[in-house]
């Protein structure tokens, strides 16, 4: 049986992601109707319900997987010390995300940041699994819930961002002496 001590750490380890994605979680809520109701969406984009269950889920999988890392690892001064530098790497990449996309809008650049943060998520799940095997699985889940929303965020930029015009500079340089 676990200890209060023990409890209280598994605890706090599950709480600290679920903090950015309740910070975030209002930041999304304000721009649904405002903006993201309005705009492309692929086939395959999930109902608007889903992604809270589903963060909440993934975000207790990488704080359990985070504790047992610290444990198992001896703590910041031990093996761990690289994955959890990693983790909180990805975290800071997972929490930035939300205002990059529903904050500014920017959907090219949301891209980008999903990007890095699945790989991010990558790197830190091979991390995990090499001190404690359980923790590499939990990032599993994450890791695929993160090549999805990838795929995801790519279809929208393809879906609400106008070609680029293709016109050549005889085209403009013609078009302005017409003038």
């Amino acid at each position: 049986m676990q200890s209060k001590g023990e409890i209280a750490k598994i605890v706090g380890a599950v709480l600290l992601p679920q903090l950015g994605g309740f910070v975030n979680g209002k930041l999304t809520r304000t721009q649904i109707t405002e903006w993201y109701n309005h705009l492309n969406f692929p086939w395959f984009k999930p109902p608007n319900w889903l992604f809270a269950p589903v963060w909440t889920a993934l975000y207790s999988g990488m704080g359990y997987a985070s504790y047992l890392v610290w444990k198992t690892g001896g703590g910041f001064g031990g093996p761990a010390q690289l994955p959890l530098a990693l983790y909180g790497t990805q975290l800071a990449l997972n929490w930035a995300w939300t205002p990059i996309f529903f904050g500014l809008h920017q959907l090219k650049w949301s891209l980008v940041e999903i990007l890095a943060l699945t790989g991010s998520v990558a790197a830190t799940g091979v991390a995990f699994y090499r001190i404690n095997p359980l923790a590499g699985y939990l990032f599993v889940p994450y890791f695929a819930w993160c090549a999805f929303a990838s795929a995801l965020n790519y279809q929208i930029y393809s879906l609400n961002t106008p070609p680029a015009s293709t016109a050549t500079i005889e085209e403009v340089t013609d078009g302005a002496k017409s003038k």
